[in-house]
């Protein structure tokens, strides 16, 4: 059969894989350009306007559209997972550049706020702790299918094969994450426990790796203290934000205005305040795009607030509408998962990356509702970062490319399964018998033979 002319109708019926998380992606990022044309003026550079911002966010997304389409185009999935094995080699030597300090003139360290996250290079900015996210993911779900496949070199006993490849970059990656944020370390270090939990860890070996997450957090601690609080200065900066007791909130009641004290309580208090005030302001229906007031109080409003903002202009219906993407996009990801078939590379990789995806998302949520303390996650593929959504486009290409490839083994599995064409060919034959029986008697020329045959064949199919 000829096949149909391609039209602007079924255009869309011609893309393979899995549509809803096509849908998502896509609505994902029409909601960011939206967002960041009216989130803040804070992105304003210079003699800047806001067409100026969309004008670079429509290039990050057209770079981030190219990934997704190069993923999804990829039919091979042993290049993903070729790739996949030097994941943690990426992420050690990002993190290593970081923590050196290093300034160069095309390659250099940034600290702010006394945390080193970024490397600058001319005209662009790594944030490298998004990109560990991704690659460490894939990593260990390569190690983890490898380790099951035996084909993981070096030791002869499993559990040092375990230890070498699984368990040691999962400590030092943690170790190297630490003094720049202890958030990402404990956020990043709880999606890879959750990969490796997938893969198929037992229990004993994910105590063992709990118990040393812990003991590896708390020296860090110990080394913050003994150092006269010189060292791993994030440390002091997590154990003040789970500790603090002050009540800003009174201090700023208190305090005469313009005074030190005053804006020193009212900084501790700006942010986290006025994202709740954003919530509250935002109602059931929403202020309207562009008519957030929130977003000249709060710096990084297009960044770790988002949500709030988005709250605030579209009310709590566009608030649904983002949870219910992400949720879908769970949802989804356990289908593909099962799909999969035998292959658990890909189906931990499509876990991971759905989990990291989704867990960032709601992490985000939790903070701009002041449950827990402020982590500066992003809202996947919708929050200002070029680094972040290149790299969630990333994961994105490569859940929609595994979908692609567990849809086309369904389709051959279906095409190789028995046909029913002959069995139904002959049922139809006996009913047909049945029914002349029934109307005109039992045929008058039938031998006793073929009488024999007719009753075990109505017998056969239960008449």
């Amino acid at each position: 059969m000829a096949k149909g002319k391609r039209t602007a109708w079924n255009f869309f019926e011609q893309i393979e894989g899995d549509k809803v998380v096509w849908i998502i992606a896509l609505m994902l990022i029409l909601i960011s350009i939206v967002c960041i044309f009216s989130s803040t003026s804070r992105l304003l550079e210079g003699g800047q306007t806001r067409v100026d911002i969309v004008r670079h966010q429509l290039f990050i997304v057209a770079a981030g559209l190219a990934l997704i389409i190069i993923c999804y185009n990829i039919k091979n999935i042993g290049f993903f997972r070729w790739c996949s094995q030097w994941g943690f080699l990426l992420s050690f030597v990002l993190l290593a550049l970081l923590l050196s300090k290093i300034d160069l003139p095309f390659l250099k360290s940034v600290e702010i706020n006394g945390a080193r996250r970024i490397l600058r290079i001319p005209g662009f900015q790594i944030h490298v702790f998004e990109i560990v996210k991704v690659a460490m993911v894939l990593y260990l779900a390569w190690a983890l299918d490898a380790f099951k496949k035996g084909e993981l070199k070096g030791p002869k006993k499993d559990i040092w094969k375990k230890i070498l490849y699984i368990y040691l970059p999962f400590i030092v990656t943690l170790l190297m994450i630490i003094p720049g944020s202890n958030s990402s370390a404990l956020f990043i270090g709880g999606i890879m426990f959750l990969v490796i939990l997938l893969g198929g860890g037992n229990f004993r070996d994910m105590a063992i790796l709990a118990a040393a997450a812990v003991v590896i957090i708390a020296a860090c601690w110990g080394i913050y203290e003994l150092s006269g609080k010189k060292v791993l200065g994030r440390i002091g900066t997590a154990v003040s934000r789970l500790s603090e007791h002050d009540n800003w909130e009174q201090q700023v009641i208190d305090a005469r205005v313009g005074s030190d004290e005053y804006y020193k309580a009212l900084d501790k208090i700006r942010q986290p305040y006025s994202a709740k005030i954003a919530i509250k302001e935002g109602g059931i229906l929403g202020k309207g795009p562009g008519q957030s007031t929130q977003r000249y109080v709060v710096p990084d409003m297009s960044e770790d607030y988002m949500y709030s903002f988005i709250i605030e202009e579209y009310g709590l219906w566009g608030a649904l509408i983002i949870i219910f993407l992400y949720v879908s996009l769970m949802a989804r990801g356990s289908i593909i998962v099962r799909n999969c078939g035998k292959d658990m590379y890909a189906k931990i990789t499509v876990a991971g990356l759905c989990l990291l995806i989704t867990g960032q998302a709601f992490l985000h949520m939790f903070v701009n509702a002041d449950i827990g303390p402020m982590t500066g996650q992003t809202l996947p593929l919708i929050s200002h970062g070029n680094s972040a959504f290149l790299c969630f486009s990333l994961a994105f290409g490569i859940i929609l490319s595994f979908s692609r490839i567990a849809q086309r083994r369904i389709e051959k599995e279906q095409r190789d399964a028995q046909p029913l064409l002959e069995l139904k060919e002959n049922v139809q034959a006996g009913l047909d018998d049945l029914d002349e029986f029934e109307t005109n008697g039992a045929p008058q020329d039938i031998t006793e033979e073929e009488e024999v045959q007719l009753a075990e064949e109505m017998n056969d199919y239960g008449i």
